[in-house]
């Protein structure tokens, strides 16, 4: 009577919480501040990214979640709390909220048992997981409870999720531990190798979201961008130009292992429903899936026609909204 019915997109870049009857009312970055001597938490979410790579001795600016499971426990748990709180949820004494948390598609028990001790403890009282996947369909809009099938490539910041849908369940599936946090880490190796140039994660992801590009010829658009870092060489702060086609060499090898493991999983699909995915094409979602031309480059390399959802970044959290729905009537 008092709970609320909760759908939470648990990422590793970020943290999307869907309240059902109202659809998503939080979207934060999953970034906690805490104080080193005390251990009290300082920031959380968007506050706290601003803090990543500049805070002084006494703090800390930590992500707790690493390649889409919880690598920090007591964090994630402290993160979970305050961001629920500010999405207006209350925990009751006695009537507890329902909670659904999304979970890559390649997680193991240990780490399942992980993702919903932090959602009992953040005031659950009943938690169902969804594989991601299967949540990006239903947010997509695809009708998924048919005999067509249908693909779906979820590209996160830690993890990748590429399955095929059929009849309600998933056929087959793979989750390959790259996504936005990688080429992330490309670019910065790439400046690093090349220009000897040492630029944060935040300078980084701000190069992959300006100039980013996945095919060879570039990007017509806001081809070149002004980078500053720290000499490697003589310790002093300089600025270099970046193009479009340097960050396609950087984030090249992050792309093929997305690229094979699409490969993969079309090989393992049935005959009947790759005639369908064949006709239907795929749908990309997830935040990492808005690099520049992505789309074009998975096109090209298997054939299939790709489309990238309408609200990519949201349609996990959509989609737990729909699994709620089904789950706790």
């Amino acid at each position: 009577m008092f709970g609320t019915d909760l759908g939470i997109d648990l990422g590793t870049a970020s943290v999307l919480v869907y309240v059902k009857g109202k659809g998503v009312v939080l979207h934060e970055p999953s970034v906690v501040a805490i104080d080193k001597n005390t251990g009290k938490r300082i920031a959380v979410g968007e506050e706290a990214r601003k803090m990543l790579g500049r805070t002084p001795g006494n703090i800390t600016a930590i992500r707790p979640m690493r390649d889409g499971v919880i690598a920090d426990y007591q964090t994630t748990e402290m993160m979970l709390k305050y961001l629920l709180k500010k999405a207006g949820v209350r925990s009751w004494p006695f009537f507890k909220n329902r909670i659904v948390v999304c979970i890559p598609s390649g997680v193991t028990e240990v780490e399942e048992r992980a993702v919903k001790q932090a959602a009992y403890k953040a005031g659950a009282g009943q938690v169902k997981v969804v594989e991601e996947p299967y949540a990006a369909a239903l947010g997509a809009g695809l009708d998924i409870s048919t005999p067509e099938g249908n693909m779906v490539i979820d590209i996160g910041g830690g993890t990748t999720d590429i399955a095929v849908l059929c009849l309600s369940g998933i056929v087959c599936k793979r989750s390959i531990r790259v996504g936005g946090d990688k080429m992330d880490e490309s670019i910065m190796r790439y400046v690093r190798r090349e220009h000897n140039l040492m630029i944060g994660e935040r300078t980084a992801e701000d190069i992959k979201i300006s100039i980013g590009c996945a095919i060879p010829e570039g990007r017509k658009d806001n081809d070149e961008m002004d980078v500053k870092g720290r000499d490697l060489v003589t310790g002093l702060p300089k600025t270099i130009i970046l193009n479009s086609r340097h960050t396609f060499k950087a984030m090249e090898e992050s792309i093929d292992a997305i690229i094979a493991g699409i490969k993969d999983v079309l090989e393992r699909t049935p005959p009947e429903l790759a005639a369908d995915i064949m006709s239907k094409g795929v749908v990309m979602t997830g935040g990492g899936a808005m690099v520049n031309s992505l789309d074009i480059r998975i096109s090209r390399e298997t054939g299939v026609a790709v489309t990238l959802a309408d609200d990519p970044i949201s349609c996990v959290a959509i989609g737990t909204g729909e699994v709620l729905k089904k789950s706790f009537k």
